[in-house]
């Protein structure tokens, strides 16, 4: 078995840990692989929540004793992906709710409930008490809601909601949820385009001895105690795992599948007692500027972030 000493570990942080600056920069674009954003959009937004209890509305939205409440719903579970696009403003909403009917008939995705305007209630309830992102408020007249029903032949079916709302402003927003059966995604992020050519242009430490067996498991020789132990010396300070993959799958495979891998190195690392608040895990799949050199085919970076004052 190959073993890595807490010395080699230390001396691996201490002479080339890449310090990232937190700050606001562009992103790649990442559509869910079970729909399309609007053509002229960017993704402003996503999140990803593991094995989340889910509240599905299927009616006008109400409230009701003080608490906002649809007509009628169903309580899911799965993974919740939530995306939010912002579209061009030589668009309007109906434009985005044609193009987004016209995805769902075509992938022949099941309609469940839809509604426009008034009919869908307070655009207040959908924004600040069912999204719970105020960007998504604006005049009622301006909002549509879809949910719809994903079949699949390999496992329990996946849900999809999409909201447009045109705020007072002119600016468009499309926001989507998608429920997964638990276990069958990994995150979609936006990757920084500062991350990347941070990456590229500054010395990093590359996890030494980490060679996988499939995307969730390690080959038996991996051993990550001697980097757990140094992390837990140094809990003031938080870092990105940032895992690397390249190959002949689409790059949203790539995606996918890299998240899949540094959560994999993450998970071991809090199973080996490091704080989970301490490291987040990050995907870039081969968009790192030295992948197309071949130079990550299954490369994993440990990264020190630095937050502004």
């Amino acid at each position: 078995m190959i073993k890595h000493t807490s010395s080699l570990y230390s001396k691996l942080l201490s002479a080339s840990l890449l310090i990232i600056v937190a700050a606001s920069v562009s992103a790649q674009q990442t559509d869910h692989p079970l729909i399309s954003g609007f053509p002229d959009s960017e993704i402003i937004g996503a999140e990803f929540e593991s094995d989340s209890n889910y509240s599905l509305v299927l009616g006008r939205l109400q409230r009701s004793r003080g608490v906002v409440i649809p007509e009628n719903s169903e309580r899911l579970r799965g993974d919740v992906t939530s995306l939010i696009y912002e579209v061009s403003q030589e668009f309007n909403g109906e434009d985005v709710q044609q193009f987004f009917q016209e995805q769902f008939a075509e992938r022949g995705y099941e309609q469940l409930f839809s509604c426009a305007g008034r009919e869908c209630g307070s655009s207040n309830y959908w924004a600040n008490d069912i999204f719970r992102n105020r960007v998504l408020y604006g005049p009622e007249r301006n909002q549509y809601f879809t949910a719809v029903r994903i079949d699949s032949a390999l496992s329990e079916p996946s849900h999809l909601v999409l909201y447009i709302i045109t705020r007072g402003n002119r600016r468009i927003y499309a926001y989507l949820e998608i429920v997964q059966p638990t276990g069958t995604v990994a995150p979609i992020e936006l990757v920084s385009s500062e991350l990347l050519v941070d990456i590229e242009q500054s010395l990093s430490m590359v996890v030494p001895g980490l060679t996988f067996r499939n995307d969730r498991q390690f080959d038996a020789s991996v051993d990550l105690s001697g980097l757990a132990s140094e992390l837990q010396n140094m809990p003031e300070r938080s870092f990105y795992v940032v895992a690397h993959l390249t190959g002949a799958q689409e790059l949203e495979q790539l995606l996918s599948r890299s998240s899949i891998r540094a959560q994999t190195v993450r998970q071991q690392l809090i199973n080996l007692g490091v704080d989970s608040s301490q490291i987040i895990a990050r995907g870039l799949g081969p968009l790192a500027p030295s992948c197309r050199a071949g130079e990550c085919l299954e490369r994993v970076e440990l990264v020190l972030i630095q937050a502004i004052d």
